[in-house]
């Protein structure tokens, strides 16, 4: 049964190099890695999300504590997504070049698309479409440029969807004139 365990860990861990190696090839276009750069940069520390939320509670005034409750919940989930990677532990990939510097050295989950994952469940929510799909760009990038597995990616992306949908009722309440 051990051996079957090894087996699986090695096939679950060769397919996220694969996949990573194939998605970071696509940065030798020149547009897509600076997209994918772009992304990166924009996403540092959840900066976009928080600036989406922040523009979204100054021009919807009747939603305003919404969209600030939402943007609360995209900023505590990348706070929970930095305390998850100080306790797993992860490296980033070394059989890729990478197409940026990151903040730090740790992989498992990404903070990038932990708060992408949660504005976009948070803010969609309130009718923000464009969110959704920037968000899943914003977590592709995180392959194209070489810093994550598509494991970290796609843990990060459920810790945020996950966070943001058990905030959702606290939310809602902020939804009306308080």
């Amino acid at each position: 049964m051990d051996h079957l365990d090894d087996m699986d860990h090695r096939s679950l861990r060769g397919a996220d190099r694969r996949i990573l190696s194939a998605l970071h090839a696509r940065g030798r276009d020149p547009r897509v890695a600076t997209t994918a750069r772009t992304l990166s940069w924009v996403g540092e520390h959840g900066a976009l999300w928080l600036a989406a939320g922040l523009a979204g509670a100054a021009v919807d005034g009747g939603r305003r504590n919404a969209w600030l409750r939402g943007t609360a919940l995209t900023a505590g989930a990348h706070l929970v997504s930095m305390g998850v990677k100080r306790v797993v532990r992860r490296p980033r990939p070394a059989h890729v070049e990478p197409l940026v510097r990151t903040a730090g050295r740790h992989s498992f989950p990404s903070s990038h698309a932990t708060s992408a994952a949660a504005a976009a469940v948070a803010f969609g929510a309130l009718g923000a479409y464009a969110i959704p799909p920037l968000a899943a760009a914003m977590c592709l990038s995180r392959l194209v440029v070489g810093v994550h597995y598509p494991s970290d990616v796609a843990a990060g992306a459920a810790l945020g969807a996950l966070t943001a949908c058990a905030g959702a009722s606290w939310m809602r309440r902020g939804s009306h004139h308080d």
